[in-house]
């Protein structure tokens, strides 16, 4: 990059910041709120600025500034360290095929180029495909299956995992309706990962192109392959291998004659005009000269031309390799071989470790094997990072193999991924970026180590740790792999069924529930081995509460009969252990008496029988001490109390929640725990009319980094309190990474998100914007008429809609039933507001039945700061209280329900009224309906 400066706008500054703290571009969106098409563009603006290759490579570069604009974005290509030559029929050809094919390969063997070919005609057709370009190298990939495969490439587009789906499904989301052009780069070690992935990805997105490199053709649908030979050798001295080879000699001091250009197309035709091996022996020019070259390659290439490689289309590679190994002093050799473990760039020191060798020794060594292009250097200012190309990578291996050095080097390389990963256990300022940096190579020495049965225990400890890193890196399908890996590592079954739960939390904050209860009875069966009949109870009793109390999170859900088994089972289990019997109290909590109003539940709660069996649930699990099981206990204490209509029980249990959560150690299940209580919290809230804890809370939820992905789910209930709050501002920012958001992740049709597309829908009901209006009827629409919609959080936002257009008694009629006609639909959050409304309505109705209804209201909503004043501001405009109705205006204010203060000066009439019409309309809602003429009592 030159010393030129460019100007980066706020915003592109404020995206590259949080790019140098490793942010998936939906992270970023949900800091700024921004939309995630914003922060792509972004990104590509930067790359392009900035002259640098990849996300990763961006974020080393966060403060620094360069280049100009363009009209499409930039290929995410990596830039190349030397020139490209020659092949200028290839590139046509090939650019071709990928203008005319949806999915293209370059096949040949290695060495020849096949990548330098794929980047340089993605960059020549770049300006092709509206999206953009996205290449990512598959070699630190060492998994064979396509979640994978569907990894690395989500990391190179900047996707996070989205907990209720795959890496596959989101990556296809992405580019669902993308024009771009997809590099895949190595695919021969993974192609049986590729090959799916790839069938998958280009039947659900119909405008991508994808090409790749592979020693082998993917055998999928649709593949058209291209051949890709060594470099030309015609016109002798004159050919495309000539001119690479004289391209890479850096001190040839005169200018080739016509003898020195033929000498060097004898060595170009010795070698097959295989680029790397023509690469290899002009890095050796400045020390042998072109006789040198001669002579040492002719003995090399006769002394393998008899070999069983004679017909490979490698031979020649490999010549070039072990002539130039051959000519390393002895300990250069040895540093190759064994640097050749590392999968991702590598420093001196971490290649010292693995070595054993004396870091200056070392780091001599590595400059020498650059100097012979047999490692890339790629230097900033803060480190030195080596690389080796795969086919040296896989050359080096071989050496490993031959002098039998392979078991002890990769067990030193597995002893420094333990040591980094120890390091990583404490979370810091940079770790996002130091777990990236070794996150491949930690990977790769535990595929290794799990193969190894002498190296059992260590990728045990391996895995466990990998399960916790990338748990925190919320890699979460990762951590749950790496958890059930651990598990089947482990030798003592107790650490199984401890590795087994350590899964099932993971598997629940992915929103995994069939996962989640396999994975409790995997723990029990553990358990059971290990004699530990109390854990194998509490297990298999999570397992039952669990498919009731996450019934929502399950795509095949148990049956009521299935589960009771698992409780009948967990009870014979259980004994006098504290645990095992607070775990079965809650089960029947749960379960027999379905605390959590779950699907499979009976039709109706005995409320009595329901509360005593919850509270009997918190009782022994507070014996126990343990924060998560007495959080568990008291969400079920929380649903019991909200179908007593016990509404301040149930938020106050909530708090209790969220109290004990904040100080528990972190963990996957603490995560799980917590999300769900703050989720919990939130609700319980809004139907106490506490709209500032609630705020709070569900900004905590909107803001969590493994709800980042997923911001339909992470943002729903922050829309509600936002609505019911009268903040139609905030409800606009938000409620676009909630569309967004759902769009990308397929729209759902999910109940749960009733609450919130019903409340965005009511805000631009109340702006008078009836097109936003219909947009956000129609998703509701598509998510279908639950009976809580029908009766609950429907008749609250219609009434609050009905009531600001003066249509008091179509409220009334909205709001027909009686509560306790509709029991479980209003019981939860929306008893007070239903309650509440339906005086008001039935108020400026004139309704005769007026007073009682409001005097009915007034006890079951008494305590409740919002419901409380709307009631009351009700009785105030049916006595002709002006002095009382404008005293509500203050109770709304302090509730921080600035929509109901302002409506309240609106139908105070009078002086107020303006005031009233000019806060409603800064706070961007339409003029309301006057205040009818009530009689005065």
């Amino acid at each position: 990059m030159t010393g030129t400066t460019v100007d980066i706008s706020v915003r592109e500054a404020e995206v590259l910041a949080l790019l140098g703290e490793h942010l998936s571009n939906a992270e970023i969106g949900a800091r700024l709120y921004i939309s995630v098409r914003t922060v792509e563009s972004h990104v590509s603006s930067l790359l392009r600025k900035l002259e640098v290759p990849d996300r990763r490579a961006l974020a080393k570069r966060a403060s620094e500034t360069a280049g100009a604009d363009r009209t499409h974005p930039a290929p995410v290509l990596p830039t190349p360290l030397t020139s490209f030559v020659g092949r200028s029929q290839e590139r046509a050809e090939l650019a071709e095929m990928i203008k005319t094919h949806r999915q293209v390969s370059a096949v040949g063997p290695g060495g020849v180029g096949k990548t330098r070919l794929a980047l340089t005609v993605a960059a020549d057709v770049a300006g092709e495909f509206a999206d953009g370009v996205w290449f990512v190298d598959l070699v630190p990939v060492t998994d064979q299956g396509p979640a994978a495969v569907a990894g690395a490439v989500a990391g190179a587009l900047g996707l996070g995992e989205q907990p209720g789906r795959g890496m596959d499904e989101s990556v296809s989301a992405a580019l669902a309706d993308r024009h771009a052009l997809l590099v895949l780069d190595n695919c021969e070690h993974v192609r049986d990962g590729v090959a799916p992935f790839l069938e998958r990805l280009l039947a659900t997105c119909p405008r991508l192109t994808v090409l790749t490199t592979s020693r082998a053709r993917l055998m999928v649908p649709f593949e058209r392959v291209y051949p890709v030979e060594p470099l030309s050798l015609a016109g002798d001295g004159e050919s495309d291998a000539v001119a690479l080879f004289l391209d890479r000699v850096t001190e040839l001091r005169w200018p080739p004659d016509a003898v020195m250009r033929e000498h060097i197309a004898t060595v170009c035709e010795r070698l097959d005009g295989v680029a790397l091996a023509i690469e290899l022996a002009a890095a050796r020019w400045p020390t042998l000269g072109l006789d040198g070259l001669t002579a040492g390659l002719s003995d090399q290439l006769r002394l393998l031309s008899g070999g069983s490689r004679a017909d490979d289309r490698h031979r020649s590679v490999r010549a070039a390799l072990d002539w130039s190994h051959a000519l390393l002093e002895p300990a250069d050799r040895a540093l190759l071989r064994h640097v050749s473990v590392f999968v991702s760039p590598f420093t001196a020191d971490a290649a010292a470790e693995v070595a054993g060798s004396a870091p200056g020794v070392v780091a001599d060594g590595l400059s020498r094997l650059a100097e012979q292009s047999l490692l890339a250097v790629q230097a900033s200012p803060g480190r030195t990072e080596y690389r080796a190309l795969e086919t040296i990578r896989q050359y080096g291996t071989e050496q490993l193999t031959e002098t039998g050095e392979l078991a002890d080097t990769r067990t030193r390389h597995l002893t420094w991924c333990l040591a980094r990963a120890a390091d990583l256990a404490v979370v810091e300022a940079d770790w996002r970026a130091r777990f990236d940096v070794v996150a491949d190579d930690l990977r790769a020495a535990l595929a290794w180590a799990a193969d190894q049965p002498e190296q059992r225990a260590p990728a045990y400890r391996l895995a466990r740790s990998l399960g916790e890193l990338t748990f925190t890196r919320t890699f979460v399908g990762e951590s749950q792999l790496r958890f059930e890996q651990a598990a089947a590592l482990a030798d003592d079954p107790a650490a199984a069924a401890a590795m087994l739960r350590q899964a099932a939390a993971v598997a629940g904050c992915r929103m995994r529930g069939d996962d989640m209860y396999r994975l409790h009875q995997a723990a029990a069966d553990a358990a059971r081995r290990a004699g530990d009949s109390a854990g194998a109870a509490v297990d298999l009793a999570t397992a039952a509460t669990n498919a009731h109390r996450f019934w929502s999170k399950f795509e095949h859900l148990p049956t009521r009969d299935e589960t009771i088994v698992l409780v009948d089972q967990a009870r014979e289990l259980a004994g006098d252990d504290p645990a095992a019997q607070a775990a079965v109290a809650l089960a029947e909590a749960g379960v027999i008496t379905d605390a959590y109003g779950a699907a499979q539940g009976p039709a109706d709660n005995d409320v009595p029988t329901t509360n005593a069996y919850a509270e009997r649930a918190v009782e022994l699990a507070d014996r126990t001490g343990d924060p998560l099981a007495r959080s568990a206990a008291l969400d079920a204490l929380t649903g019991a109390r909200s179908w007593a209509g016990d509404t301040f029980g149930s938020a106050a249990t909530a708090r209790r929640r969220i109290n004990l959560l904040t100080s528990a150690p972190d963990s996957p299940a603490r995560t799980h725990e917590l999300i769900d209580a703050l989720g919990m919290a939130t609700e319980a809230g809004l139907g106490a009319g506490d709209l500032t804890d609630t705020r709070r809370w569900a900004r905590r939820l909107a803001d969590h980094p493994l709800l980042a992905e997923v911001g339909h789910r992470a943002t729903s209930w922050l829309l509600v309190a936002d609505a019911l709050a009268g903040d139609a501002e905030e409800v606009r920012n938000v409620s676009g990474r909630f569309l967004e958001a759902w769009q990308r992740a397929g729209s759902p049709a999910r109940s749960v998100l009733g609450p919130a597309v019903a409340a965005v829908a009511m805000t631009h009901g109340l702006r008078g914007d009836h097109d936003a209006r219909d947009e956000w009827d129609a998703i509701m629409e598509q998510l279908g008429a639950p009976p809580e919609h029908t009766y609950g959080y429907g008749a609250v936002f219609d009434a609050i809609g009905m009531l600001h257009t003066g249509r008091a008694r179509q409220a009334l009629d909205r709001m027909a039933p009686e509560p306790a006609d509709v029991w479980k639909w209003v019981t939860w959050i929306w008893l007070h507001w239903y309650v509440a409304l339906r005086a008001e309505a039935a108020t400026l109705a004139g309704r005769p039945d007026a007073a009682d209804r409001l005097a009915e209201a007034r006890t079951v909503v008494a305590g409740n700061p919002v419901a409380e004043a709307i009631v009351e501001r009700a009785q105030a405009l049916l006595d002709g209280d002006r002095e009382r109705l404008l005293a509500t205006a203050a109770a709304f204010d302090a509730a921080g329900c600035r929509y109901q203060s302002a409506r309240t000066l609106v139908l105070a009439g009078g002086d107020d009224a303006a005031s009233g019409a000019a806060a409603v309309a800064a706070l961007g809602f339409a003029p309301m309906a006057p205040a009818p003429r009530l009689p005065h009592r």
